[in-house]
């Protein structure tokens, strides 16, 4: 029988600080609302993890364009400023992956809302890059 790997890993300090950094810079490109910046961060095509208002699961594969046009619809026209406040924990499954939980308050146009989400980042080529979003309540959008 072929041996396992060890799947116990524990980050470094700098691998610690390299996904918060990521972060920075995601959420710096969503603040702005800069959406080709935001796909550019990404690994397509991204998988996308949901559920929908029945109470079912949902999932779906979207390419670039579709990221690019969605998160434009979502996040406006840019009329009203836009604020993250968030807290992560990330998971790092090895060096070159790591699941993400955030917890995060967002504010736009005067209104706030929590979210909780996950990502998976996985890192290439020196770089992080998401591959995979979950989040609840997004799956009437993913059919």
């Amino acid at each position: 029988m072929p041996q396992l790997p060890d799947t116990g890993y524990l980050p470094t300090p700098d691998e610690l600080a390299s996904i918060q950094a990521w972060f920075t810079e995601y959420d710096a490109a969503a603040a702005r609302r800069d959406i080709e910046r935001m796909a550019d961060m990404a690994v397509f095509p991204l998988n996308l993890v949901s559920d929908d208002s029945a109470g079912s699961g949902a999932s779906a594969q979207w390419d670039r364009e579709q990221y690019v046009r969605t998160m434009a619809q979502v996040m406006g026209d840019g009329s009203d400023d836009i604020a993250f406040e968030s807290v992560r924990t990330p998971v790092f499954l090895g060096p070159a992956m790591a699941v993400v939980f955030t917890d995060s308050t967002m504010t736009a146009g005067g209104t706030t809302q929590q979210l909780r989400y996950a990502d998976v980042l996985i890192r290439r080529d020196g770089r992080w890059a998401f591959q995979t979003m979950l989040q609840s309540g997004w799956g009437d959008n993913l059919r």
